[in-house]
């Protein structure tokens, strides 16, 4: 039974966490089995990029459309269906991968349909459930889920692919799903005034700072697409991913050849910047929500936190590619994950600041932009690799696409709501 104390909203919020958690343990496992997979089927570097990016050509595709669905007709039916349609997908990447190179892209693609509608529909629900002062540490505690689902996967992925082999660290994810589902479908609702257990002071707590509901007819799309604050979160959310996406797909690989750790070790110093970046993320959000609350402007919040969230991993990718140690690379990638927590009281939390009612649609219109650096980002980082031999050249294009970034976010952004 739960505490008198405890608000329904915290449930929500638990859940979309793990529905996050689980999203990135399925996405992530193959950055760390891709190395036995690519000796066994003799795959090249331009091969292993190519089948690193695949999902992100699925992913790609559901973004606007689920936070729209998502928005429309309440999300949780919305990230049922995601999480069931990459569960599956993760559980057949084996015999995929088994019949041919072709069909492994293809099941890839379709991983990635399935995770497209995870963060709308998430942004779609604390659009509705969350009061303006939680809205940053909650976002940042999701955000969280990231590096956590990340660190287990390259840490545990390396001893089930030993003592198993590589197959099992995807059907060992993938069933993980069905867990959440029963949760899921038990204990949550796409709107606050629907959950048959909520209190009317709860719910009167919520409902401050609702927005509107829709009824009927089209969101403003040309006043989305052209306003200056809308462009802001896009740019930073396409900035920020292409650096998270790059290290999310190469860095096993780069502390195994690049630094030459060995294979059960690399998966292990590949996870340290992804603890530092779990712990950042649930403090960088209240630091956010605290400077609100005394009294600083939204917009000089937003401002500030996004600034030190990619200046510094900036920095930090322009000095580990001048390292030969291991340890010192991972310590200052660790350091870069820490100021890129600092996001979370930025862009990140931006969008439901400037349209909480469209927060699902906005977040589908950013994280598709953010998608472009999966796709061409990691892509791009495997020809840089194979025509250079140079990690540098990877970490320096990164750390100038942060720099776009910061200048972007400082010159467009704002923390007032521009949509009701």
């Amino acid at each position: 039974m739960l505490p008198k104390a405890w608000r329904r909203r915290y449930n929500i919020v638990a859940l979309s966490f793990f529905s996050i958690f689980i999203c990135y343990l399925d996405r992530v496992n193959i950055s760390v089995a891709i190395i036995p997979m690519s000796d066994e089927m003799n795959w090249t570097p331009e091969k292993q990029g190519l089948a690193l990016s695949a999902f992100f050509i699925g992913y790609i595709f559901t973004q606007i459309l689920g936070g729209r669905l998502a928005d429309k007709y309440g999300a949780k039916i919305v990230l049922a269906v995601g999480v069931v349609v990459w569960s599956l997908a993760t559980l057949l990447t084996p015999p995929a991968a088994f019949m041919g190179f072709a069909v492994l892209i293809a099941m890839r693609i379709i991983m990635g349909v399935g995770e497209g509608v995870a963060l709308p529909a998430v942004y779609s629900l604390y659009g509705r459930w969350l009061p303006q002062e939680e809205k940053a540490r909650a976002i940042g505690f999701t955000y969280s889920a990231i590096p956590l689902g990340s660190v287990l996967a390259l840490v545990v992925t390396p001893w089930i692919i030993i003592a198993f082999g590589w197959e099992w660290a995807f059907y060992s994810f993938g069933l993980l799903g069905a867990v959440w589902l029963y949760f899921w479908m038990t204990m949550a609702t796409s709107y606050p005034a629907d959950h048959p257990k909520i209190s009317q002071s709860e719910l009167a707590e919520i409902q401050k700072d609702a927005p509107k509901e829709e009824e009927g007819g089209s969101p403003p799309w040309r006043a989305l697409l052209t306003a200056r604050a809308v462009w802001a979160i896009i740019i930073a959310h396409f900035c920020a991913n292409w650096g998270t996406y790059v290290l999310l797909a190469w860095l096993p690989t780069y502390v195994n050849r690049g630094l030459g750790v060995d294979f059960a070790s690399a998966g292990l110093l590949s996870a340290i910047p992804y603890v530092t970046a779990f712990l950042a993320f649930n403090v960088t959000g209240a630091i956010a929500d605290r400077l609100v609350n005394a009294g600083w402007d939204l917009t000089r919040v937003r401002k500030v936190m996004q600034t030190i969230g990619f200046g510094g991993p900036a920095l930090m990718l322009l000095l580990v590619g001048f390292v030969d140690s291991a340890y010192i690379a991972i310590a200052l990638m660790a350091i870069g994950n820490i100021f890129l927590a600092f996001s979370a009281g930025g862009y990140q939390v931006n969008h439901l600041d400037i349209a909480p009612r469209y927060a699902g649609l906005l977040m589908g219109i950013s994280n598709t932009a953010g998608t472009i650096p999966g796709i061409i980002g990691v892509t791009v980082s495997g020809y840089i690799l194979a025509w250079t031999g140079s990690w540098a050249a990877v970490f320096q294009t990164a750390a100038a696409v942060y720099v776009v970034g910061i200048i972007a976010f400082v010159v467009l952004g704002t923390g007032k709501r521009i949509f009701d």
